[in-house]
């Protein structure tokens, strides 16, 4: 159901039955080490180039998913992913090792929520029983494309993020009341935003206003109040952009506590990790909800989660030729199923 101008509720409450999660050597030495499912000692993970790897991660996430659930791929009807890579090949390459009905998604680093969402939809209203969605990323593969290859050793500013090598997918099934698994509520799709920042080594910064402008949106859609959530986290802002975005919410009149807004490019890695600014990557919030948040909904530490998954647009054609940063966010609530009785 459409409620305001762009979001959707799910009156259904379509289930997230099953995830899987993998991650690479960086990951291992995190903060979030014991959520993922998989953890490789190096980026090669046993294949001839880093695109190779990525593709590797993704299949495995999948595979894991599909595991938990004791399913066969035959039996999911649709799979919503995407990534950073040109023309999202290591996505579209798992897509055709795996012979799943694909959707292939490119929202930069927002398309976690942005397949979240649509997978949503489709399970709502009855298009599908089982649907597959997630997104990936690999840090010597995204950084060689959009910046400089990790060999080169090239310095990076402070304002700079590291890109995740992880990728996390996330099974949709039908709700069965009394099962005892995460639901998603509402989703509100964002619109693009750009404040004409160039810097490509800055993407917190550009991102900030298109996650505060779909946080905005989002409470004014489904006319709440942020206190409505224990947790609002968007997918990869880093220390910059995450507190721009938090200045610009609170001056737009929409009040949170500091506490209660987090970030998932900030809870991945360790204080101590050379991270510059925190993470990045369209496998940043996939590998922290599809791992560690959801875990915490389980646990009883939160019951209704707020995710906000921001990307940046760009490419290194765009890049070069002086554009400007077009970003955009997309938003997903989430919440445990409700018990019998």
């Amino acid at each position: 159901m459409l409620k305001g101008h762009q979001s959707w509720v799910f009156t259904n409450r379509p289930m997230i039955t099953a995830t899987g999660v993998t991650g690479g050597p960086f990951e291992a030495n995190g903060n979030l080490a014991n959520d993922f499912d998989l953890l490789y000692e190096d980026l090669w993970m046993g294949k001839e180039s880093y695109e190779k790897a990525h593709r590797h991660l993704l299949e495995e996430a999948i595979k894991r998913a599909l595991d938990k659930r004791n399913l066969e791929k035959e039996q999911i009807q649709f799979l919503f992913a995407g990534d950073l890579i040109n023309q999202i090949t290591p996505t579209s390459f798992a897509a055709r090792t795996m012979q799943i009905p694909y959707f292939g998604l490119f929202g930069a680093c927002s398309t976690s929520m942005e397949g979240l969402a649509l997978a949503s939809f489709v399970v709502n209203y009855q298009g599908a029983q089982n649907v597959l969605t997630g997104a990936s990323s690999h840090n010597a593969a995204v950084e060689k494309q959009f910046r400089y290859p990790t060999e080169y050793g090239g310095q990076k500013p402070p304002t700079a993020q590291w890109t995740v090598t992880g990728a996390g997918v996330a099974l949709i099934q039908p709700n069965d009341p009394g099962q005892l698994f995460p639901v998603t509520t509402s989703a509100t799709i964002g619109k693009v935003v750009d404040m004409g920042l160039t810097d490509p080594f800055n993407m917190g910064g550009a991102m900030a206003p298109a996650a505060a402008d779909t946080i905005m949106a989002h409470f004014r859609d489904m006319q709440l109040d942020p206190s409505h959530y224990d947790l609002i986290v968007t997918g990869d802002l880093g220390r910059v952009g995450h507190d721009t975005a938090f200045e610009l919410i609170n001056k737009s009149g929409l009040k949170m506590e500091r506490k209660q807004f987090q970030d998932c490019g900030l809870l991945i890695y360790k204080n101590n990790q050379p991270v510059q600014a925190g993470a990045s990557g369209a496998g940043c919030s996939a590998t922290v909800l599809y791992g560690h948040l959801l875990n915490q909904l389980k646990k009883g530490i939160y019951k209704r989660i707020l995710v906000v998954a921001t990307g940046a647009l760009l490419s290194p054609l765009s890049f070069q030729q002086n554009e400007s940063i077009p970003c955009i966010a997309h938003a997903v609530a989430i919440e445990m199923n409700q018990e019998k009785g």
